[in-house]
């Protein structure tokens, strides 16, 4: 047997294959993913799109975002030319190497049959080299070798048996494994490179690459936001538990995202020393004189400046500040969202008792208002039509006062002849903008289902169950109410003062109340359900008020023991199927006879027939619940799989002064009014298409009575888009726990025979042995 051989590719054949498999493997997805390819505009999505001034020139910035795009893309199309004309070489150098000698056959070389002759082996050869000689004018020089070669094997004995055993007329050869390396590797002149190249490569350049990415990851959090900016959230949200909308703005643009030291996309100028103080004196209450660190600091003054010119609409000098301007507000949706997302967390540290300062309702709901004012470039107390292009503070004064148009709603509810005569002062194009605008925005159909899963009656809440709210959001376009006046007036948000009362009454009108408040009367009330600071849930109660509440605690629950047992009887008297009436009534008279089952009369005569229906039926209802269960088994998976898919892609927003394309998300969230807290951690909705299920959770308070909370639905993107329900809670106190049941009820023989049972052990021990022995001997 022949030996094994390990060498290198010295002619280069295995080298190319190697290199020729590898950039195929690459060559051909990355033409597929990386080829630039110019997007097809829709025409349909063309027409609809708005044309007024601002949105054209959003779209031409958004157009010219990247200077470097059509370098980039032209380097990509030479990167994948290159490289397929670099394939195409390849296969023809491997194409061109000559591996014929691998599959050498003498007697196909020389032409002649199997098993020939050595005379016609030689008259075979003899004409063939006449033709194939170097020296004559058909000659081939490797034809001529090649033949010679074969009939040298032919003609010699030792040969010819080697070739037709082995098939190599040199007898067996070794193994031969090629490494697919080039020679040149492995030479001793160039050692010294290719260590090199290896620690410049494995000891230098991955080393850098790994620490930069590491370096640059643990600055941030998983929302693009600076670990660094995350905890100034922090600090100043706990210090300060109820804030407001401007102290939120001055926390915002304190963010460290516009700090050159921590952000290099920061650009400071020379001009910025004459510019931003001249912005400054244009923008009034924009508290440039605070010391507190680090409002005082200039990066954050000069975003503070530039955000409140941004919200007042104020136009900045071009290629200097609406540069920053748009820096700052690209950057200030994922702000925004950490912002609810650290007063969420401090919430819930808070009801934890893990810190003192709770967080007021106002101050997670200020960070969400936050978030739709800079999408529109408005202020809070803006009305929300507004929002529509061409719209000014006159024309919409016009239309309440001609039309009584208050919302935007109302405004697409107007017949085509009202709307038109509203909106007089605009152009036809101006007017077709309007309408675009309007007919795209959400008119959200908001809905929702409590229930406590995984108990027997879902519907009743008992105190300290967990409320499982499931809120239903289907999402339409206000272009289906053009024309509509019969459509329903969604409810919006009544927002809470300071007394913890809505402002808003359910038509959501606001009502006047007195901003010069006794201090005593604008304390924070405290959710009932959350148990009172000291010892005892009653501390800071005088002695006889604790009395009472003890006393009436106590009747309360023996009146409630009573109603439970007087339900029972009724029940046992009045039951729902006769068969549990009739096994009921025989438990109940044989607990009052003592055991004699004479007592009972005749209930206990029933006939096998039907019994065997009733048992039938009770196998059919319990065959129906176990589907119910595992339909709503399969609800709860789809709906996780559903939130662990859960994409960022929705309905595009209008939004001219944003400098990118912005998509509608959501929050929605369970608070209580009346004590401005919050039960549930907002959930921010993403991927609001046509319908979507969230589920809200929460504790059900401690103690039984009538609550009232609210469901809230706030816009990240648009103004008078919020929405609440009443969500009316009925707590009871939690069932007593039985003590007697009718099936625990045992017979004397029944019970004799189970104590045998018991005593009768499979495995009998020597003790057990024993007492069986006694016991045999004291019945002997």
């Amino acid at each position: 047997m022949g030996g094994q051989k390990f060498q290198y590719d010295e002619s280069g054949g295995t080298f190319f294959y190697f290199i020729l498999s590898f950039l195929a493997l690459i060559l051909i997805p990355a033409t597929f993913y990386f080829w630039p390819r110019k997007k097809k505009e829709d025409p349909d999505l063309k027409r609809e799109n708005c044309n007024c001034e601002p949105c054209l020139r959003k779209r031409a910035t958004m157009e010219h975002s990247d200077p470097y795009k059509g370098a980039k893309e032209l380097l990509i199309k030479l990167s994948i030319v290159a490289g397929w004309a670099l394939l195409t070489f390849l296969t023809y150098k491997v194409s061109q190497f000559d591996y014929e000698m691998s599959n050498f056959d003498p007697y196909e070389i020389l032409g002649v049959p199997l098993g020939s002759s050595q005379k016609d082996i030689k008259k075979a050869y003899r004409t063939l080299s006449v033709i194939l000689h170097p020296d004559k004018e058909t000659g081939d020089e490797k034809a001529f070798m090649k033949l010679t070669k074969a009939y040298q094997a032919l003609t010699d004995d030792e040969a010819r048996k080697n070739w037709e055993k082995y098939g190599n007329p040199d007898g067996p050869g070794a193994t031969s494994f090629g490494i697919a390396l080039p020679s040149w590797i492995v030479e001793k002149e160039n050692s010294v490179w290719v260590l090199g190249l290896y620690a410049l490569v494995f000891m230098v350049a991955l080393p850098i690459v790994v620490g930069t990415w590491w370096y640059r990851s643990i600055r941030y959090s998983g929302d693009k936001v600076l670990l660094d900016t995350t905890n100034m959230y922090w600090y100043f949200f706990h210090k300060t538990p109820q804030m407001q909308v401007k102290r939120v703005i001055m926390i915002l643009a304190a963010s460290f995202e516009f700090d050159k030291r921590h952000n290099n996309q920061v650009i400071e100028r020379q001009s910025d020393n004459d510019e931003v103080p001249a912005l400054i004196r244009q923008l009034p209450n924009l508290n440039e004189k605070c010391k507190e660190l680090p409002f005082s600091r200039g990066y954050s003054l000069k975003a503070r400046a530039i955000l409140h010119a941004h919200l007042s609409r104020i136009p900045v000098k071009e290629n200097t500040l609406e540069l920053d301007r748009q820096l700052i507000v690209r950057k200030c949706p994922y702000l925004i969202q950490e912002m609810v997302s650290c007063v969420s967390h401090l919430i819930m540290l808070a009801y934890a008792r893990k810190i003192q300062r709770l967080p007021t309702i106002e101050t997670i709901e200020n960070c969400m208002k936050l978030s739709p004012m800079v999408m529109q470039g408005l202020w809070e107390f803006k009305h929300p039509i507004l929002q529509l292009p061409h719209l000014t503070e006159d024309i919409r004064q016009y239309m309440l006062r001609k039309f009584n148009v208050r919302n935007l709603q109302q405004l697409a509810q107007l017949k085509p002849d009202q709307s038109r005569t509203a909106l007089r002062s605009l152009s036809d194009e101006q007017y077709a903008n309007v309408v675009k605008v309007l007919g795209r925005m959400p008119l959200i159909d908001f809905n929702m289902k409590c229930e406590v899963v995984d108990d027997e009656n879902s519907n009743v809440v008992t105190a300290g169950a967990i409320v499982t709210v499931t809120v239903e959001l289907v999402r339409r376009s206000m272009s289906e109410l053009f024309g509509d006046a019969t459509a329903k007036e969604k409810q919006g948000i009544a927002e809470s003062n300071e007394n913890g009362e809505g402002e808003g009454d359910a038509d959501g009108e606001l009502e006047v109340t007195d901003e010069k408040q006794d201090p005593k009367q604008q304390t924070k009330k405290q959710p009932v359900w959350q148990p009172k600071p000291g010892k005892g849930p009653y501390k800071g109660k005088s002695k006889g008020a604790q009395k009472n509440r003890r006393i009436a605690a106590a009747a309360a629950a023996a009146a409630a023991a009573a109603a439970t047992a007087a339900a029972a009887q009724t029940q046992a008297a009045k039951g729902s199927h006769p068969g549990e009436k009739k096994e009921k009534a025989s438990k109940q008279s044989q607990k009052a006879g003592g055991g004699d089952r004479k007592a009972a009369g005749p209930d206990e005569m029933e006939s096998d027939a039907e019994s065997g229906v009733e048992s039938e039926n009770d196998a059919s209802d319990a065959a129906a619940d176990d589907d119910d269960e595992w339909e709503k088994f399969q609800q709860k998976i789809n709906k996780r799989e559903k939130l662990e898919g859960r994409s960022k892609v929705s309905h595009p927003v209008h939004c001219p002064l944003f400098p990118e394309e912005k998509h509608e998300y959501w929050w929605t969230y369970i608070c209580d009014r009346k004590s401005r807290t919050m039960l549930t951690v907002p959930y921010h909705v993403t991927n609001l298409i046509h319908r979507e299920e969230v589920q809200l959770k929460f504790t059900a308070p401690r103690w039984a009575g009538v609550y009232v909370f609210t469901v809230c639905l706030r816009s990240d993107s648009y103004f008078g888009m919020d929405q609440q329900l009443e969500l009316k809670l009925d707590v009871k106190d939690p069932a007593a726990i039985p003590t007697e049941h009718p099936q625990w009820d045992i017979s004397e023989s029944e019970s004799d025979h189970n104590e045998m049972q018991a005593n009768d052990s499979e495995f009998t021990t020597d003790s057990s042995d024993g007492e069986d022995e006694g016991t045999t001997k004291k019945m002997d």
